[in-house]
């Protein structure tokens, strides 16, 4: 039986113990998966760098793969896509390993998702390398459901996707940053994720005081809130070309002890700290090239974190599928062998240089598994010289770089211009057509003085990045429904607030109608209850009309009718002709008065016929001034007088005919007067005759 050296012994021992307590993850960012995919050449670039990163992952036997954001190239990604980044998760993630470290925060708040857990936890599946990511700008979420091409691989249980943030739709917005907690032994390690926001718009969440909030994990027994060790990822803009469109290494929280930056491509591994605020930034770049500048050519890599306790160990490891990328920079004007009015010239030294860059990158290097076309990029500063077709100039390429339609890239130096006022401008800050594609609607707005009066101005702007970058189609319908529900959730709760009952409507209208009854009772009670000319001669002549019409009526002379039309004619309340052509009743104050109970007491038979009713009075001093005999009314047709009174006060009452109260003056003059009868009512229509 063989033994171990007691010294040896004791190091396999310390090891063991080292790898319970350590925590090993390794981070990649930008891994751009189906890039270029309808390029014969560069279609596989980046799915041979993804495998090779989630192989790594395999030999190093870490506890989880970290990614920071744009997985996936397309925010649509295509179903060729789709299907080989399954394929490699399935090959390297689905195993019988065992998962040594655990996840002890609310995973329902971690993971919104219909499952609610980590997914090595599902019984169903075998997950033996787990993959955490968020999401970038180009597969963020989109859409009605505010879903992204990362929810289907987290649907089919291969990544746990966290970082994923509710806005809740216009204003600046309001965000809580749950961490995951992660626990391996003694290391306690609180994984914060913020998956992308546009720039503009976060950076105004990080200067509004509590939109954007940190939670931090809770003291439990034995341990306290500085034992864990703070993470955070996300995928922002980093460079400070505007400072509105870029996030602030100082807009962090102090509490952090390491960050993960996503979204730039230039690889800069090594943690670097950031002055005064005590946590360090990685930023490992992109694993595939996919904008052909200077930050794009330094070598790629992946970071291999080990954290124990508070302490953590950074490893970069260099990636060795990566297609080899050349770049340099040639200002024309400097160069001594270059003629500016030989054309020759310049294509000669172009070349030269072209061939350089393809014999360095042939040379074999540690860092590269196979010999593949490399990329060449060469800025051109034409100054002083004319521009060369590049797509001519890449064909004697072809088959010798990656890239041949796109190897040169022509510039001008910055001229600075001087104004009328004196100042000078630089050519580059003049509006050039690339510029003016990226001009936001919020920018619009704010040039013209415009107000936005229906949709908020940030949520359209997101709607026409949508629209326009991610091809979503329903990105308007989207922003229009969000806002619509939220202002019915603002009435509805505004509407709980001040809610009246609708028993309260109906008592508070009730108490107005009996104020407004007894008001109106008072002053009939006050006054003689007289009528206007203009009602009753609109009702004979409606009568005199309807008389000549209807069958079985007796035909009124034409006296008559002429006299009725003279009335009409000269209808006012001066002293002409009719010094008051008002049909009022003979009987004096005390009997004329009309009480509320009378107008109650009338029945509904009168309020029926009462459009079909014309008074006739037979006093001669008060009828016009016509000559003819008078009709008799219908035998039995009649009515008594209370029943007219009461039909009249009914009228005045409920304000159907303009009512006038006489004056003392015009009172007394009917005192001195001979009583006049009371008028009849009959059902024939006609005018007023006078004997």
């Amino acid at each position: 039986m063989l033994s171990c050296p007691p010294d040896l012994f004791a190091v396999e021992c310390h090891c063991r113990e080292d790898d319970r307590d350590t925590l090993r993850i390794l981070v990649a960012t930008d891994c751009h998966l189906g890039y270029m995919e309808k390029d014969e050449i560069r279609r596989f670039d980046s799915f041979e760098a993804f495998e090779e990163i989630c192989s790594l992952a395999k030999q190093k036997e870490v506890d989880f793969v970290l990614l920071g954001g744009d997985l996936f190239h397309e925010n649509k990604p295509s179903r060729s896509t789709l299907v080989k980044t399954i394929e490699i998760l399935r090959r390297y993630c689905l195993n019988d390993l065992p998962v040594k470290f655990q996840v002890v925060s609310d995973q329902t708040v971690n993971f919104p998702n219909r499952f609610g857990h980590v997914n090595y936890e599902d019984p169903h599946f075998n997950v033996g390398l787990p993959v955490f990511t968020i999401h970038g700008n180009h597969d963020d979420p989109a859409g009605v459901d505010n879903l992204s091409a990362i929810d289907i691989l987290s649907a089919c249980n291969l990544v746990n996707y966290f970082g994923k943030m509710d806005l809740g739709g216009s204003g600046v917005g309001q965000i809580a940053v749950h961490p995951v907690l992660v626990k391996k032994g003694t290391t306690t390690v609180a994984l914060y994720g913020l998956g992308n926001i546009r720039d503009e718009r976060l950076n105004r969440m990080f200067q509004t005081p509590h939109s954007v909030q940190w939670m931090r994990p809770e003291s439990q027994e034995g341990l306290s809130v500085s034992d864990w060790f703070n993470i955070l990822v996300l995928h922002q803009n980093r460079i400070k070309t505007n400072p509105k469109s870029a996030i602030n290494e100082h807009f962090l929280p102090r509490f952090l002890d390491f960050v993960v930056w996503g979204h730039e491509h230039e690889c800069l591994i090594d943690p670097q700290e950031v002055p005064g605020m005590g946590f360090h930034i990685t930023q490992p770049g992109s694993s595939v090239a996919t904008s052909l500048i200077d930050g794009e050519a330094k070598p790629k890599h992946v970071l291999l974190l080990e954290i124990k306790g508070n302490q953590y160990r950074p490893n970069k490891i260099p990636l060795m599928t990566v297609r080899p990328f050349e770049y340099a920079e040639v200002v024309l004007k400097d160069e001594a062998d270059v003629d500016p009015n030989d054309q020759a010239s310049v294509l000669e030294h172009l070349d030269k240089i072209v061939r350089n860059l393809i014999e360095k990158s042939s040379q074999p290097t540690a860092s590269r598994s196979e010999a593949k076309l490399p990329l060449v990029r060469i800025k051109v500063d034409y100054s002083g010289f004319s521009t060369i077709n590049p797509q001519r100039f890449g064909q004697k390429y072809v088959g010798k770089v990656a890239n041949p339609q796109d190897i040169l890239i022509f510039s001008k130096a910055a001229k600075k211009r001087q104004t009328t006022t004196g100042e000078n401008i630089d050519e580059s800050e003049k509006l050039r057509p690339e510029e003016l594609n990226q001009q936001t609607i919020e920018a619009l707005v704010a040039e013209n003085n415009l107000k936005m009066e229906i949709l908020p101005v940030d949520d359209l702007d997101i709607a026409l990045h949508d629209f326009v970058s991610k091809d979503d189609k329903t990105a308007f319908y989207a922003c229009l429904q969000r806002n619509l529900d939220e202002t019915r959730k603002k009435l509805n709760s505004e509407a709980e607030k001040f809610k009246i009952e609708e028993e309260d409507i109906i008592v508070k209208v009730g108490e107005c109608m009996q104020d407004s009854t007894r008001g109106k009772s008072v002053a009939a009670e006050s006054s003689l209850n007289t009528f206007s000319d203009d009602e009753d001669t609109r009702e004979l002549l409606l009568g005199t009309r309807s008389t000549r019409s209807t069958a079985g009526f007796t035909r009124p002379s034409k006296d008559a009718t002429g006299a009725a039309r003279g009335g009409a004619s000269k209808r006012g309340r001066g002293k002409g002709s009719l010094k008051q052509t008002t049909l009022s009743f003979s009987q004096s104050r005390s009997s004329a008065a009309i009480r509320s109970e009378e107008v109650d007491s009338s029945s509904d038979e009168d309020a029926a016929n009462e459009a079909n009713e014309v008074v006739e009075n037979s006093d001669p001093e008060d009828s016009f001034p016509q000559s003819g005999r008078k009709r008799p009314a219908p035998r039995g047709r009649g009515r008594a007088r209370g029943t007219t009174t009461a039909k009249r006060g009914r009228k005045a009452d409920t304000g159907s005919m303009p009512s006038m109260v006489m004056s003392k003056d015009d009172d007394s003059d009917e005192d001195d007067k001979p009583k006049k009868p009371p008028p009849r009512v009959t059902r024939n229509y006609g005018a007023v005759k006078r004997r």
